[in-house]
């Protein structure tokens, strides 16, 4: 891979003028653009912001890059985002000067390193993620199987880090990625924990299963969520991209609040998933201690 920021447009001819452009024009803030195919249909939890329209037009740009788009064309980039493609452009441009973007051979727009450096510095993760791997890779060497590790982040949960054995099977979700908090089992103890509002707000509006597309009962998802605060401990099975079951527990900070969650998942028929349970909230409570941690919260 290259970076070409004079590579020539792959979308044909130079454009004809515009006008004036609305990137240096005020404008207040609309809602937030389409969000990638795999949180179709969810809201990302991000409030509209009173910012620089140039700067936000800029996240818009990168926001335009999901999981099954990762090369993307200037063309392409102007009608995801409807930006007029000469400011995409320039956009584009300065994005790949900073390293944020890089440019193809074929004159494409892809992610940059430097966005992942930068992104690899986020506190809630960094120090999360340097804790919680030792944990990890031991319950991965026992299982042999997919362990997963997730924050919450809005309407969804992020997934952190992800350890995979070799032949543990298909998964739907890779790191960096979103997952519905109502249909996964680190999301069930992310939205189980969560603040007594939140999880109101969240209940309150209508939700199925991904990719499966089977409607979410509210009052069972409550009664779930419920579960999980007397339990400690969260199992969800799902269909696609086979019949698999998740077991995922809670992880606390020095303050007793959930931080994060962990799980396995496992092919639905394998060994008696109930016997999964003790690793997992073990070493979920091995991560807690690692991040000040005294004691397991009573239940609620």
């Amino acid at each position: 891979m290259t970076t070409k920021p004079s590579a020539p447009e792959p979308d044909g001819a130079p454009q004809p003028p515009e006008g004036p452009d609305p990137a240096a024009a005020p404008e207040s803030a609309g809602p937030p653009l389409p969000a990638a195919p795999e949180s179709a249909g969810r809201s990302r939890g991000k409030r509209p912001t009173q910012g620089d329209p140039v700067v936000e037009r800029a996240f818009a740009l990168l926001g335009a890059f999901t999981a099954h788009r990762r090369s993307i064309g200037l063309g392409e980039l102007s009608r995801l985002t409807g930006i007029p493609k000469s400011s995409a452009l320039r956009l584009a441009r300065t994005l790949v000067g900073l390293g944020v973007l890089e440019r193809t051979d074929g004159g494409d727009f892809v992610v940059g390193l430097r966005l992942w450096e930068i992104a690899s510095l986020a506190p809630q993760v960094h120090g999360l993620r340097a804790v919680a791997m030792p944990y990890m890779e031991d319950l991965n060497l026992v299982t042999r199987q997919h362990v997963l590790l997730a924050v919450r982040d809005g309407d969804d949960a992020l997934l952190v880090e992800r350890l995979s054995a070799h032949g543990a099977g298909p998964v739907l979700y890779r790191v960096g990625g979103r997952l519905p908090l109502h249909a996964t089992g680190v999301g069930v103890v992310l939205l189980a924990f969560a603040d007594f509002d939140d999880r109101q707000a969240y209940l309150s509006r209508p939700w199925s299963t991904e990719p499966e597309g089977v409607p979410v009962s509210a009052a069972e998802l409550r009664l779930t969520l419920a579960a999980v605060r007397r339990d400690g401990y969260a199992t969800v099975g799902r269909t696609l991209p086979r019949p698999l079951v998740s077991v995922a527990a809670p992880i606390r900070d020095g303050g007793e609040q959930v931080v994060a969650a962990l799980s396995i998942v496992v092919p639905a028929e394998s060994e008696d998933v109930r016997g999964l349970v003790p690793a997992v909230r073990a070493t979920a409570r091995a991560i807690s201690r690692g991040l000040g941690a005294r004691r397991p919260a009573p239940p609620r």
